[in-house]
């Protein structure tokens, strides 16, 4: 079982699991692309009870790809995001993997919301291609 922790990038929120990530994916979508202010998000799927959060949070509703809701918990004082859940998906949470400690574990997987990819992005490895998420 993995050891997660990271948080913020002024410290005033931090989080942490001991869980193995469910999946790790690029993903594509296009809130995703907002919110990281580049062209994917490297997102890391872990089961909701398993994620502790110190520290306050502020959450933005938004509806997803799916039209479904998604809700984004950031830091109210440097606007890093911490995790965020989606209603299609109840049972788990996503972390990125920019706000881990040590990112140096991450692989992702698979890339999903290929539908949403900007034509330009063209990553190696043999990764899983997906039109939106999988089921």
């Amino acid at each position: 079982m993995a050891n997660i922790t990271g948080g913020c990038s002024c410290g005033k929120v931090r989080f942490s699991a001991e869980a193995d990530p469910t999946f790790v994916a690029v993903c594509h979508c296009k809130a995703c692309q907002r919110a990281s202010g580049s062209a994917f998000a490297v997102v890391i799927a872990l089961p909701a009870t398993s994620l502790s959060i110190t520290g306050d949070v502020t959450t933005y509703d938004s509806k997803g790809d799916s039209g479904q809701s998604v809700h984004y918990r950031f830091c109210p004082a440097c606007g890093s995001p911490i995790a965020s859940n989606l209603d299609v998906i109840p049972d788990m949470l996503m972390i990125r993997s920019g706000s881990l400690d040590d990112p140096s574990w991450v692989k992702p997987g698979m890339e999903i919301y290929c539908d949403s990819k900007q034509p330009w992005v063209a990553l190696s490895g043999g990764l899983k291609s997906f039109p939106a998420m999988p089921g």
